[in-house]
């Protein structure tokens, strides 16, 4: 019973976290991407716990607090100040419009399924049932800063394909060593600050945050 209820939980927490992943596809101002960074990182922190209840993992309740604190308390703090740091910079035109974006997000899901299918039949966990949704999760993040041309709107790719990695690892090992953990932690905010930074340079040099402007360093 307890198995079938964590199978069903880890499943729900899931979808939700890929869910928020989706957000980023259809909206448009740094705002609405912080706050469903933000969002998934309370889901996936919640997750976690559940993770850690019933696996019997008190590392994990350290390790949700940590999240708790680095990403939903702080990075979205960072992210807020860089939204007043460059007012009106929206996702006006990606590289890839919405419609078609959510389509081929859809396309990168199922791929997820075909890729850990293998996976899925022969493991016996209560969470195998989330690990497609967590790669499908990795792939949207990684098609966000793929797509997108505004280096913020970037960075949110590359922390919710990080908060997929996180996911994946919970739920395909049953819990993460806290050491681990806080070194992932630390190397995300140390890649926070850094790409922080370059977004400074892109806005001195074109005055825009759009990562086109780059291209004309070739001439």
């Amino acid at each position: 019973m307890n198995d079938a209820l964590f199978s069903q939980l880890s499943t729900l927490g899931s979808s939700v976290i890929l869910l928020y992943g989706f957000t980023l596809l259809w909206r448009k101002s740094l705002h609405a991407y912080t706050v469903a960074f933000q969002w998934q990182s309370i889901a996936l922190t919640f997750l976690f716990l559940i993770i850690g209840y019933f696996g019997h993992d008190v590392e994990l309740y350290y390790v949700a607090g940590f999240l708790f604190v680095l990403k939903v308390l702080i990075l979205p703090r960072y992210l807020g100040k860089l939204e007043q740091r460059f007012p009106g910079e929206r996702e006006s035109r990606p590289y890839v419009n919405v419609a078609t974006s959510l389509v081929v997000a859809g396309l990168l899901v199922l791929l997820a399924y075909a890729i850990t299918r293998p996976l899925v039949l022969v493991s016996d966990l209560p969470t195998r049932g989330g690990l497609p949704l967590a790669v499908g999760l990795i792939f949207v993040g990684l098609f966000v800063i793929i797509t997108r041309k505004k280096a913020l709107t970037q960075i949110v790719g590359f922390l919710v394909m990080e908060n997929g990695i996180a996911l994946l690892a919970a739920l395909g090992t049953y819990g993460i060593p806290l050491i681990i953990e806080l070194g992932v932690f630390l190397d995300v905010l140390m890649g926070f600050l850094v790409m922080q930074v370059f977004v400074y340079h892109i806005h001195d040099t074109f005055e825009s945050i759009d990562v086109d402007q780059l291209n004309e360093l070739r001439h």
